[in-house]
């Protein structure tokens, strides 16, 4: 008889080039420790009526680098839903496939400290109301319920890992409260980097700027720095300019300033319209894309070019995504 009632017991990360997708909240609110050494500090922070307690475990509170395993099973399960796949808060993932995702290496030390970064994640605990999928609840939970390593190689290597979200970030999958990262996000090496750029990508999204006074950046950021070091650090990077998508500016006033990079602010020549047959072969060209992300996407390219004039839209980005197949 057919399964008329289907519960998947666990999801697999299986779709090729998902985009990356991060949650809204902890975009937003400093859930991850930005040191670069075991950081056993209970963190406490109240903004605009968000109350957060992010206590750690024995190895050390999660860090922002860290975050790259959560990015990467929201990445995955965004794109199945837009697929209409089904999906499930436990996930079976190959580690080689999240080391190649984040941008990371695969060697044997790689795999340590990927091991490290799943203890620290399940053994973090956070105490917030902080809203998602427009339910508010003030809980306790851990970044992961819980992970086990499903199939070690002959070496010893993890190969197979099951994670299992909390409920809390699951709703937020669910709920589609996340946001899409440029890829280049993993290549930022400096955890303030990723954090303020987060920030950028929360608050400024595709609007003309946004300005933000220090102190709330500071704040915002969850950066155990003094003021005045920390205001050295944000000139540092307006130097190096590493930011992705966004170009940061020091303004009068103690203040800094946020703006998009070239593209991703509309322009006034409408995007063009993709017609559902190019689509499907888009879906044939690369199965467990998501396609509407990769359209997403596509349209992001065609506006850095200048919103040019497409006589036939469905062959420019048919071409594209064959390229994308190609790589």
């Amino acid at each position: 008889m057919p399964d008329r009632h289907q519960q998947g017991d666990f999801f697999v990360c299986d779709i090729f080039d998902a985009i990356p997708k991060d949650d809204i909240a902890s975009m937003e609110h400093p859930l991850f420790s930005l040191a670069t050494r075991p950081d056993r500090r209970i963190l406490q922070y109240d903004h605009n009526g968000t109350e957060i307690t992010v206590t750690p475990s024995v190895k050390g509170l999660a860090t922002i680098h860290d975050k790259d395993i959560l990015i990467f099973c929201i990445s995955q399960l965004m794109a199945a839903i837009n697929a209409g796949r089904q999906v499930s808060r436990t996930l079976q993932l190959k580690a080689h496939d999240l080391l190649v995702a984040t941008n990371r290496e695969t060697s044997g030390d790689a795999y340590r400290r990927l091991r490290e970064a799943f203890e620290r994640l399940a053994g973090t605990r956070i105490t917030t109301n902080i809203v998602t999928g427009e339910t508010e609840t003030t809980s306790g939970f851990g970044l992961i319920e819980s992970w086990e390593i499903v199939r070690k190689s002959r070496g010893g290597r993890m190969v197979s890992v099951s994670v299992t979200l909390s409920d809390w970030l699951f709703r937020a999958v669910v709920s589609k409260s996340v946001l899409t990262l440029s890829r280049d996000y993993f290549r930022l090496r400096k955890p303030l980097e990723r954090r303020i750029y987060e920030l950028a990508r929360k608050h400024c999204g595709r609007q003309p700027a946004w300005t933000v006074s220090v102190d709330t950046l500071l704040k915002k950021s969850g950066s155990a720095s003094p003021r005045r070091v920390f205001r050295k650090m944000l000139r540092d990077m307006i130097t190096a300019d590493h930011l992705p998508d966004y170009e940061m500016t020091e303004e009068p006033g103690d203040l800094m300033r946020f703006t998009p990079r070239g593209g991703l602010v509309s322009s006034d020549t409408p995007p063009p319209t993709l017609g559902l047959d190019a689509l499907e072969e888009a879906r044939r060209l690369l199965p467990g894309a998501d396609i509407y992300a990769l359209e997403a996407e596509w349209r992001g390219v065609w506006a850095r070019s200048g919103s040019p004039r497409l006589r036939k839209p469905d062959a420019a980005f048919l071409g594209w995504v064959k390229k994308r197949a190609a790589r």
